[in-house]
């Protein structure tokens, strides 16, 4: 890769792990969805990188459907079940921001440390940024932990797929696309279920309700 190559994976990289760190930080569900879409741009920026550098042309369709999948369809099935919902908000989440972002660069920190080994698997500049896959990955598990609604949830659920995908591209530079296709697919698949089912509860129990249903297992 050429300096500007490396310049853009790193960009790309960090924006993929800072915008699962934005995720802590807001509350509104319509946000959540705007940051998971720019989430899945910069993925597919980060295909997008290593397949000019790499003129693989498989790898390349492999990052088109990577942006049609997790930044334009996932998106808008959430932002339709979100329109419907007039109170996709966070009320309070499980761990208040100021605590859920030291816990996060404290998961950052320790992605580090334990990604080191994983950034030696391979040679190159891209597997060394492995580790910011994997703080993606541990970001995701604590957004999906630590809040109550949801979609919320599902959207931490993504931002978990997202970081195995950062850490499957920056390591082997990408997988065969029929994989992806498939993954991908199911990852649509998942979230159509989810939120039809999310839109399906609040139909039939209400709003209020569920959520005094979501907030037992305090």
């Amino acid at each position: 890769m050429s300096g500007l190559d490396d310049g853009l994976l790193d960009l790309a990289s960090v924006a993929v792990l800072a915008l699962g760190v934005a995720a802590l930080w807001r509350r509104d569900v319509r946000a959540l969805i705007g940051l998971l879409r720019a989430q899945g741009v910069a993925l597919a920026l980060v295909a997008s990188v290593e397949a000019l550098a790499g003129h693989d042309v498989a790898l390349g369709a492999t990052a088109a459907l990577v942006l049609a999948v997790k930044a334009v369809a996932v998106p808008w099935v959430l932002g339709r079940v979100a329109a419907s919902d007039p109170g996709a908000r966070e009320g309070a989440p499980l761990i208040n921001v100021p605590s859920s972002l030291v816990l996060a660069a404290a998961l950052v920190g320790l992605a580090v440390v334990v990604g080191a080994p994983l950034a030696r698997l391979s040679s190159g500049h891209a597997a060394a940024l492995a580790p910011l896959g994997l703080a993606t990955v541990l970001v995701g598990y604590l957004v999906l932990v630590t809040r109550r609604r949801p979609l919320s949830q599902i959207v931490g659920l993504l931002i978990i797929d997202n970081g195995v995908a950062l850490v499957t591209f920056l390591l082997t530079s990408g997988v065969p696309l029929v994989i992806e296709l498939g993954g991908s697919l199911d990852v649509l698949l998942v979230v159509v279920v989810s939120t039809t089912l999310v839109g399906a509860m609040r139909a039939r129990i209400g709003a209020e309700e569920l959520d005094e249903l979501e907030g037992l297992r305090d």
